[in-house]
């Protein structure tokens, strides 16, 4: 993706668009630290897709944060970032087709038809997918901006936007750094939340809600135009959208309360403890959402969404308004059940975030470099200790 070729002008109310530089050379691990100086003076390396499209609106006005932080701290934050980007990116391109384009969440016109289909899942669906998709968006923009207040290196991921998107009317077309055109979905997490008995950080195990979307690669966006038909095929491109939004909520659920039992400094701590229930409630409101999607079998591949209130599904483990927790085994199988998040555990947590988003499909066709780097970073918040 080609980087903005001139500088904005300055926006008043000490607000600047600062340029990003040499993307590349910033985001190898062993970088030394940028300092307050070079963040306002230089460049900021942020990965905000057509959003911005290489630039960062930063306050020059405001005290920046006192102090460094811990290489763990800083590792944690990093990776958060660059989930956060990748989760934009994402959330960006369903924005597109299927959202509200505005000045807040610009690119793309919309596809009537996709859109369409996702409204019968519920009638404020653009609305929702626009209002997540900002708030990713703020995500990784202030927690980059934080890690630079704090003397860290920010996380780029700009070349790594290789994969092409979807070429239906309505998307824009750019470099992606995910792909939702050929998604494998584990929806286990639909029976784990409705389980009393069951805890994943016991080793315990779930079946998937919708088998199907475990035994092949499905679009949640329209491949090009000729996805918008027929009508039965939309649908399942809409419902298997549907399933993927909470899929991907649910993730970031868990990610930021495992990662915050690893954070030392109290600020960074408040940082995780205030993104992370946002990133709950977006899963709230998708789960509710995937309740809704239409019984059908896709005529074109064979994909089936059962009927998850009747046989052989139904039941505590499978009913569609069961939507908040129920309570589960918690820490010890000894203890009372608790409703609570799930899971927790802490050790790991990065790289099984990171695998559960590559087990997707979510970067099919991305290359080496890009794995290796995600890797490293993921290795790196999961070595964090407290106080380290």
């Amino acid at each position: 993706m080609n980087k903005v070729d001139t500088p904005m002008n300055h926006l008043g109310n000490g607000k600047h668009l600062i340029e990003v530089e040499n993307a590349e050379e910033r985001m190898k691990p062993s970088e030394r630290a940028l300092s307050r100086r070079s963040f306002l003076g230089k460049s900021l390396a942020v990965s905000a897709g057509t959003i911005g499209a290489g630039w960062l609106l930063i306050d020059r006005t405001p005290a920046l944060a006192a102090g460094t932080l811990t290489p763990g701290d800083a590792a944690i934050l990093r990776f958060l970032s660059a989930a956060e980007i990748l989760e934009t990116d994402a959330w960006q391109q369903y924005n597109e087709l299927g959202g509200v384009q505005d000045s807040e969440v610009p690119g793309g016109s919309g596809s009537k038809l996709y859109t369409k289909a996702l409204s019968r899942l519920d009638s404020d669906m653009a609305q929702y997918i626009h209002d997540n998709t900002e708030d990713e968006l703020t995500h990784f923009t202030f927690i980059n901006a934080y890690l630079v207040s704090r003397g860290a290196d920010p996380v780029s991921l700009d070349q790594f936007r290789t994969l092409p998107g979807s070429q239906a009317t309505g998307a824009q077309q750019i470099g992606r750094l995910t792909n939702l055109m050929q998604l494998t979905l584990d929806t286990s997490w639909w029976t784990r939340y409705r389980s009393r008995t069951k805890n994943p950080d016991l080793g315990d195990t779930f079946p998937p809600a919708v088998p199907g979307l475990l035994q092949g690669q499905f679009p949640a966006i329209p491949r090009n135009d000729g996805d918008l038909n027929p009508d039965k095929h939309i649908q399942a491109i809409a419902n298997t959208a549907g399933f993927h939004f909470a899929t991907i909520e649910q993730g970031g659920t868990s990610l930021y309360p495992s990662l915050a039992q690893r954070v030392t400094d109290a600020e960074v701590l408040r940082v995780l403890l205030s993104i992370g229930p946002t990133e709950t409630a977006h899963f709230q409101t998708w789960h509710d959402k995937a309740g809704n999607v239409i019984p059908l079998t896709d005529p074109t591949n064979g994909l089936v969404f059962p009927d998850l209130n009747a046989p052989p599904f139904g039941g505590e483990d499978f009913q569609t308004n069961l939507i908040m927790p129920e309570p589960c085994p918690f820490l010890r199988r000894v203890l009372p059940v608790c409703s609570i998040i799930r899971p927790t555990e802490t050790q790991g947590a990065a790289m099984a975030a990171l695998n559960g988003l590559t087990g997707q499909g979510l970067f099919r066709g991305q290359s080496q470099a890009f794995f290796s780097f995600m890797t490293q970073l993921a290795q790196a918040a999961d070595a964090a200790q407290r106080g380290c």
